[in-house]
């Protein structure tokens, strides 16, 4: 068996393996559990070396938010992909992905991650920022004000899920995502 000395060095599979034990952690634990120390021993990983790749449980955090939102961009890269219909196009597939997320009859803990990352505002910054860059992208298609108010259901939606004491979905959340979808191919 080779020691840590004698092992090829791969910094990408260990930073990777650092988000995934972080992200595990974060899910089965909630956000208080995402601890440097907890990631470190769950990973295998020193926490110097944790340190190395994440110089602060600020940072590491961060990061863990960029890989859900390019999760989610690619989700909706592959939805508009494969819509035949480019006006509202990033409208449905922002739809279609919100309402994803929402487990039926079950609580979600990735979207609790979602609202703790949230709250932190270096956080906000960045998905304010994902999503003004994704609004301006699809500007030609998906700026009619009828499209927004479909995204600020579609977000009102996955926000009343959030806060149902009961974990229960949205009553007909797939009647209303449908309706949602109606809406963004009416002219």
């Amino acid at each position: 068996m080779k020691t840590a000395s004698q092992r090829k060095k791969d910094p990408e599979l260990v930073r990777r393996t650092l988000l995934d034990c972080a992200m595990r952690l974060a899910l089965e634990h909630g956000p208080a559990g995402l601890t440097v120390q907890a990631v470190a021993e769950a990973s295998g990983v020193t926490k110097g070396g944790l340190f190395h790749h994440f110089p602060s449980k600020q940072a590491l955090v961060e990061s863990l938010f960029a890989d859900l939102v390019e999760k989610l961009d690619a989700d909706i890269d592959a939805a508009m992909a494969e819509d035949p219909r480019a006006r509202g196009s990033f409208t449905r597939a922002y739809v279609r992905a919100t309402f994803d997320d929402l487990p039926q009859g079950q609580g979600n803990p990735a979207a609790a991650l979602y609202v703790s990352a949230l709250a932190e505002p270096t956080v906000l910054r960045m998905w304010a920022d994902w999503f003004t860059t994704r609004l301006a992208r699809h500007r030609a298609t998906d700026d009619a004000p009828i499209l927004e108010i479909v995204r600020m259901a579609a977000d009102g939606a996955w926000l009343a899920h959030l806060m149902r004491e009961d974990g229960a979905a949205v009553p007909d959340a797939a009647g209303l995502r449908e309706r949602l979808i109606a809406m963004t191919l009416s002219d």
